[in-house]
């Protein structure tokens, strides 16, 4: 699949395709012209309760992707959505978050790959 993941900070490129932000909450500081965001795709983000309790803490990362997955298998509408833009061609999943490694990006894109 071609799914890319990118901070939604980072400047948009030509090879990033459709840019869908998949977070809750719009990036602090950063107006919708400077993010060049296609989509915005909130509902597919995790839950409030889950956010919060993940808090981006490490040792909770596995636990917080066990979690989301499941939410994930239970957003039919938001997954097939996201799936439509997929099979026309590059996406490029936008996230606010600072760790690059572990938010909810890296989880959906390895949940999207695995469909």
């Amino acid at each position: 699949m071609n799914i890319g993941i990118k901070r939604v900070y980072e400047p948009p490129e030509k090879e990033d395709g459709v840019r869908i932000l998949v977070d809750r909450l719009w990036p602090r500081g950063l107006t919708k012209e400077k993010a060049s965001v296609d989509i915005w795709l909130k509902e597919i983000a995790p839950s409030t309760n889950l956010r919060k309790w993940f808090a981006h803490d490490h040792d909770k990362w596995t636990e917080f992707k066990t979690r989301y997955r499941a939410e994930l298998k239970e957003n039919d509408k938001q997954v097939a959505l996201l799936k439509e833009q997929v099979k026309k061609g590059k996406v490029t999943l936008m996230y606010g978050a600072k760790d690059e490694e572990c938010n909810e990006a890296v989880v959906l894109q390895e949940f999207l790959e695995k469909l």
